[in-house]
């Protein structure tokens, strides 16, 4: 049993309020987090947590016990700022967090050049659209679409926006002709990503607006298909079933080798800033100086 890593967990499941929350904060199963909460308590003799189905409790010894295991991790963390801040050479855990897309499409592919300039980083990613406090969730790092929100301490260095593409199979479009403006668009079968409630481009499922050379355009959309999966949009525009306005980081190899085709290319459409946030008291520490200069080459904003 690894105490300190059980020690972390019992906390994210006080701190998220539940073992789910706690989970995705971990990067790890409900299950998982919920092994290590039963490892601790047969090893301390003595509950921790009063479960029912609707809501969990500290016990009166879960809530000291709590308060001592913020100060131990509290004191392991700082004795390992002191031995990376003494090391020349980046080393030991980079935890980050990305865009779900991004993280899969741009950054797992560069990662395994960041291992390879640096192969003492043993890097822990989690990929989610969940917009996280880096800080009261453990990360060392984050890339995180839209304007970052204020934070003390936190330091946010832009990277290149995330941009879009219209685009649809050649085999659509042989059945149905070719978008020529953006009100062409009304006659097709768009098909529309599910943002979750409170994204603030929520409003791209009903509307794609595009700027042109008059203006913004606002076009209602509508399509046969709504789907909460990048990956599985992707497919179904590869697939003929429509057009799409997608990431270019998803479609880019596609528009390349022609199994999509770009649309309405006169037209500027939306982008979201993205951006690099750190703590800025550690950036001194080699293995977060390291990956955000590395970051930067890769991404920065020209």
């Amino acid at each position: 049993m690894d105490v300190l890593l059980a020690m972390s967990v019992y906390v994210r499941v006080v701190e998220d309020g539940s073992m789910t929350a706690a989970a995705q904060s971990c990067g790890m199963s409900t299950t998982m987090v919920g092994n290590h909460l039963r490892a601790l308590e047969r090893r301390l003799g003595v509950s921790l947590l009063q479960r029912t189905t609707r809501r969990q409790r500290l016990t009166e010894f879960g809530a000291q016990y709590y308060q001592r295991c913020v100060e131990v991790l509290g004191l392991v963390s700082d004795a390992e700022r002191l031995a990376e801040v003494a090391q020349a050479e980046p080393a030991g855990r980079l935890r980050l967090t990305a865009p779900l897309t991004f993280g899969a499409e741009r950054l797992a592919p560069a990662l395994a050049e960041y291992s390879r300039l640096y192969p003492k980083v043993m890097l822990d990613v989690v990929l989610n659209n969940q917009r996280l406090d880096i800080l009261d969730h453990g990360f060392d790092l984050a890339i995180r679409l839209g304007n970052p929100d204020p934070a003390n301490g936190v330091i946010a260095r832009p990277l290149e926006d995330y941009t879009m593409t219209i685009c649809a199979a050649p085999g659509y479009l042989c059945r149905r002709g070719v978008p020529l403006s953006p009100l062409d668009l009304q006659r097709h079968d768009c098909l529309a990503f599910a943002y979750p409630a409170g994204d603030d481009w929520r409003s791209v499922e009903k509307e794609w607006r595009l700027q042109g050379p008059e203006g913004e355009v606002i076009v209602p959309v509508s399509g046969s298909l709504t789907i909460n999966s990048s990956s599985g949009l992707h497919q179904a525009a590869r697939a003929g079933m429509g057009v799409v306005m997608m990431p270019d980081a998803l479609v880019e190899e596609d528009l390349g080798n022609g199994k999509l085709v770009a649309l309405l290319q006169g037209y500027n459409l939306p982008r979201r800033p993205m951006n690099l946030l750190y703590a800025g008291d550690r950036y001194r520490l080699p293995k977060i100086r390291s990956f955000v200069e590395f970051a930067l080459a890769n991404w920065a904003r020209r």
